[in-house]
């Protein structure tokens, strides 16, 4: 799978952009400021319809503009599938599939997949819970486009329950508050969370060992990494994936807590307290890794997805990822520089953005571009 065109109108800072792309390496470079990343931004919202920069849509829309579209023509097993997207902040997004409308834009998930590095990645392991749970889901869908319906569901009916236990917290305090819809909301989140778990559950033990030999391929054997899914449910998770038991201890454990979710007004069991526990030896990485440690950690998160994602593409599953390394090589010292882009050269297209041309291994070089002053200028 590669990208063969992007066209971009009003994203970011670009208010037109046509880039013709091609398999193997390819390097954008130019200073900061210039606009690179705004590039592989845009393939990655057509993969994930999300950004990795922002939470929300409006700030990928040019200042003063409406909307933004983005057009990606990806090219898979000698068939070619043209993906647009509009985008409409405040407003439903529209998307079109070889210039077909669909009827929602979460349709165009599947057709392109990225795996993508970037600096924010050292979030991954010294940030909060939630940048791991997104990992996760991120991945999820990545795999399987039918998950993206099971998050949003799940958040969905998360949202609702919080409303109605804010209900009822202010009820408590003046003696009234019916508490009946709380149990049709219980079995809502029990049987949309116990999927999402589930799928968490098995993506956490299928990365396992892929983690562990990245790491150890990253770092040159410095030591080995872990991973471990830390559930709300406790014990109950630990040994299940079947859905219909973690539905029944779901609502087993919502039960129990419902005194202290009606006292505090908020959920409190379900995957949205759940962590991705992530250890070097002995130790959490978070608190006692060092800078290099900590990026050999989130590299091989990465690594790890790449090759889930490919052999998943070789086994029928949509075809080997494009990688994208979004200014991460300057981050890097010498020896993990040169190991990771050892590790990648070998994919069917690796994105490279840098500040100078100097920050690309030889071994990704390929074609490059220079960005500069809202123009994208072939070199070689």
């Amino acid at each position: 799978m590669h990208v063969s065109h992007l066209s971009l109108t009003d994203f970011r800072s670009w208010p037109e952009l046509e880039l013709e792309l091609g398999p193997g390496g390819t390097a954008l470079v130019g200073q900061n400021g210039q606009g690179k990343t705004n590039l592989v931004e845009a393939l990655g919202y057509v993969a994930t319809l999300g950004s990795h920069r922002v939470a929300t849509d409006a700030p990928l829309v040019r200042a003063g503009a409406e909307r933004a579209v983005v057009r990606a023509r990806i090219e898979r097993d000698d068939r070619a599938m043209l993906v647009e997207l509009e985008l409409n902040p405040g407003k439903a997004n529209r998307a079109r599939i070889n210039r077909a409308p669909v009827p929602r834009a979460r349709e165009v998930l599947g057709i392109l997949r990225t795996v993508l590095f970037a600096p924010e990645d050292l979030s991954l392991v010294r940030g909060d819970p939630s940048e791991r749970r997104r990992f996760l889901d991120d991945l999820l869908v990545l795999r399987a486009p039918r998950m993206a319906g099971v998050r949003s569901d799940y958040e969905r009916v998360l949202k609702q329950r919080n409303a109605l236990l804010k209900t009822a917290f202010l009820a408590r305090r003046t003696g009234g508050g019916d508490m009946r819809t709380l149990d049709v909301w219980d079995a809502h989140l029990a049987t949309n969370g116990a999927q999402l778990l589930a799928a968490r559950l098995e993506l956490v033990d299928a990365l396992r060992p892929l983690v562990a030999t990245s790491y150890e391929q990253v770092s040159a054997g410095q030591g080995a990494t872990a991973l471990e899914y830390k559930s709300s449910l406790g014990e109950a998770a630990a040994g299940s994936r079947d859905r219909a038991l973690l539905q029944a201890a779901l609502l087993s454990e919502l039960a129990r807590v419902r005194p202290q979710e009606v006292e505090r007004g908020v959920s409190l069991v379900g995957p949205h307290r759940d962590d991705l526990l992530l250890s070097l030896g002995d130790l959490p990485v978070k608190g006692y890794a060092s800078h290099g440690e900590s990026w050999s950690v989130a590299l091989a998160l990465r690594l790890a997805s790449y090759a889930l994602l490919r052999d998943d593409g070789q086994g029928g599953g949509g075809g080997e990822p494009v990688l994208v390394l979004d200014d991460v090589f300057a981050e890097l010292d010498v020896g993990r520089r040169d190991r990771l882009a050892e590790l990648v050269a070998g994919a069917e297209q690796v994105l490279v953005t840098a500040a100078v041309a100097a920050d690309v291994p030889e071994a990704l070089a390929g074609s490059r571009y220079d960005v500069h002053e809202g123009t994208v200028t072939r070199v070689r």
